[in-house]
Order: C-alpha cells, then sequence, then structure tokens
C-alpha cells in the first residue's frame, strides 16, 4: 500500500475525515440536512444524494471506510486517472444513494432514520479492484484467508444481498453498497465499450 496516495484519493480522505470531525461539532444540524433521509420522511433534499457521502456514524464505520479508500483509491485512481476517478467514485456514492431511496421507498421502515457513509463509493471502488486486478490477492480483516479479488467480490456482493433481503443486519443499508457496486459495474461497462450507448474513446479494454 503506497503512501505517495494520488491527489483526488488523498483529498477525499481528509474531505471524510474533516467532516467526521465536523459532527462532533455540529452533529445534529448535520444529520438533519446533510445524511440521507428517506423520501416520505419529510427531511429529503436533493443534496443529501451526495453530502450523506461524507458522513460517517461513528469512529469504526469511517475507520473501515478510510482504511478501504486508502487500499484501493490510489490503484484505482492510477488506473483511471484523477478525473475518470473522481466521475467514477461519484457515480458510485450517488448510485448508492438513489438505490437506498429507491428501497426504502417501496418497502418503508417502521421508524424513518438517515443513511450516511462512504459505503456506497468504497463497495464500488471495491468491485473496480475485482474487475481491474481480478488475480490479485485480498482477504477480509476478520477472515484473514488471501482469495483473488474476483472471488472476494462476489462473495462480498452475495453476502450484501442476503443481508438486505432477510435483514439478518438490520441498521446497515446494504442495497446502498449494492447500489455503489451497480453503479461502478455500469460505468466500468459503458467505458469499455460494452453497453449500447458507446464512449467518445474508450478507457479500459
Amino acid at each position: 500500500m503506497p503512501l505517495d496516495l494520488p491527489p483526488v484519493t488523498r483529498n477525499l480522505l481528509i474531505a471524510n475525515v474533516a467532516v467526521f470531525f465536523l459532527q462532533f461539532v455540529a452533529g445534529q444540524f448535520l444529520l438533519l440536512h446533510f445524511a440521507l433521509w428517506p423520501l416520505g420522511s419529510g427531511l429529503f433534499e436533493a443534496w443529501q444524494i451526495v453530502t450523506s457521502a461524507f458522513m460517517h456514524g461513528g469512529v469504526t464505520h469511517i475507520m473501515f471506510n478510510m482504511l478501504a479508500l486508502y487500499m484501493f483509491g490510489g490503484t484505482i485512481e492510477r488506473t483511471f486517472g484523477a478525473r475518470e476517478f473522481t466521475v467514477y467514485y461519484f457515480v458510485c456514492a450517488i448510485v448508492a444513494s438513489l438505490l437506498q431511496l429507491a428501497v426504502l421507498w417501496f418497502f418503508p421502515p417502521a421508524q424513518y432514520g438517515p443513511t450516511l457513509g462512504a459505503s456506497g463509493a468504497i463497495f464500488g471502488l471495491l468491485l473496480a479492484f475485482g474487475m481491474l486486478y481480478p488475480h490479485e490477492k485480498v482477504m477480509l480483516i476478520f477472515l484473514p484467508i488471501p482469495m483473488p479479488a474476483w472471488l472476494f467480490v462476489i462473495l462480498y456482493a452475495a453476502a450484501e444481498l442476503t443481508m438486505g433481503v432477510t435483514g439478518i443486519e438490520p441498521g446497515v443499508a446494504h442495497f446502498a453498497h449494492l447500489g455503489g457496486m451497480l453503479g461502478g459495474l455500469v460505468l466500468i461497462q459503458y467505458w469499455r465499450g460494452r453497453l449500447p450507448w458507446k464512449p467518445r474513446r474508450r478507457l479500459l479494454r
């Protein structure tokens, strides 16, 4: 893991940590206005689709997300380039928010609460790493068994889908995680020229 992070990854790390500390000062205000609230809550604002991706629910939450951003962000940014990496990161975050909103709209919870965290974008980075470097070895912290990145991504996605459908782990936005992966998958396939809508130039092979 390189210490000399490229600029966008470095700035995203700084922004997330800065907002996290700001939450200690103006936490309730930020939660009400910048976390992602369900459409039927009366608290939803359009900008929350993006701003919620810079807020976190606790030390463990931000620690794992920033660790993953540090581990995968630099590699993906060097592969995509700064501009495309920025686009990719925010597309994943936005699609994550949109899917979470859709799920909560069609399956409203008994009590409305906000969604927050960079996890949607982080899961998009994880998917990109699995697609671009499928044979690189990765492993979970709590399951230290090395496995190829493509298998890691598939197992993680399957686990998220299972937990989201069954409600085994409530309080976690599993469908936002899957939304980040979905946004990343579509954008990578678009850049590869594998969708009906073709890019002006192929970014990836």
